[in-house]
């Protein structure tokens, strides 16, 4: 607990506060939106968001007047690489996550987006050679135990959980490494992505093979992914220069519970080793979360 007046929070906190919370909610309740457009199957899907996503980042950045800062990142080589790796990482990521939720996986989803902050801290260990103590260690034990027993118990590798653990995490360590802009960075990945999936769009559609849609509604439910996308990635931003790193690392876990409820209530299935596999990884977040709160208070 922070040793601090209870003073309201000044303006910006508050603002970063909303915009935090608005971006893991959007994030969590994001299955509703993908559920919808099961018209279409995954590949297409995110073929839309880099198509949508790319020239809505552009109006982004051309309003907020950060078009300038573009030169010299396009001339940094490393910078450009690494960007080019973290919009392969990204494309799988949504790839992967919209997979889960068209056919049914939202609890592998969610399960996914429990395990990331934990591989994360195991990253940091093992990369950043960051201190790990002993709560983080139990966090991480139990973590694993809970994919163990998913693989035993349940007998299936939870291989949408890993995919888009390992693709978040790695993605979150190269972003965190290069000093660019979060609205440039994110740009920059959908151009680089952009003319991949204009030619597979018209592939698609030479092929027969491009979206049926039924009429305007249709097309404009799939203009929206980039929206869908963008956004909440803006708030984040916002969220995360204006609050501190415990505080944005305790509610990230707000998209995968809202993510767990909405499998869960499209009728899942869900059996006792399911519970086990859950509660195993509740009790590693449960543990890194007070870890966290540990480390504010000291710091406090």
């Amino acid at each position: 607990m922070s040793t601090q007046p209870s003073t309201p929070e000044p303006k910006a906190d508050q603002t970063a506060l909303i915009a935090g919370l608005s971006a893991y909610l959007i994030w969590g309740v994001s299955p509703l939106y993908f559920q919808i457009l099961n018209f279409v199957d995954a590949f297409e899907i995110i073929i839309h968001r880099i198509l949508w996503s790319a020239p809505f980042l552009l109006g982004v950045l051309a309003l907020s007047g950060k078009l300038g800062e573009l030169r010299p990142v396009l001339r940094d080589r490393r910078s450009m690489l690494t960007l080019l790796a973290t919009s392969v990482l990204i494309s799988i990521n949504w790839w992967g996550f919209v997979w889960a939720v068209n056919n049914g996986q939202v609890l592998q989803a969610s399960l996914g987006y429990y395990i990331n902050p934990l591989m994360s801290v195991a990253v940091g260990v093992i990369v950043l050679r960051e201190p790990l103590g002993p709560w983080r260690i139990a966090a991480i034990a139990l973590a694993s135990l809970g994919v163990l027993n998913q693989i035993i118990s349940v007998g299936e590798v939870p291989w949408i959980s890993l995919l888009l653990a390992v693709s978040f995490t790695a993605y979150g360590y190269l972003r965190k490494v290069i000093l660019v802009d979060g609205r440039i960075g994110l740009f920059l990945e959908t151009a680089f992505l952009f003319p991949i999936a204009l030619i597979l769009m018209i592939w698609l559609g030479q092929t027969g093979q491009v979206l049926q849609a039924s009429g305007i509604g249709e097309f404009a439910l799939l203009a929206t992914a980039g929206a869908v996308t963008i956004v909440p990635l803006l708030f984040y931003i916002i969220g995360a220069r204006g609050l501190r790193l415990t505080t944005m690392g305790i509610m990230q876990f707000m998209a995968p519970t809202l993510q767990f409820a909405i499998g869960i209530w499209g009728g899942e299935t869900f059996t006792t080793a399911h519970m086990v596999t859950f509660g195993l990884i509740w009790a590693g977040v449960a543990t890194f979360t007070y870890s966290q709160l540990r480390r504010r208070h000291s710091q406090s």
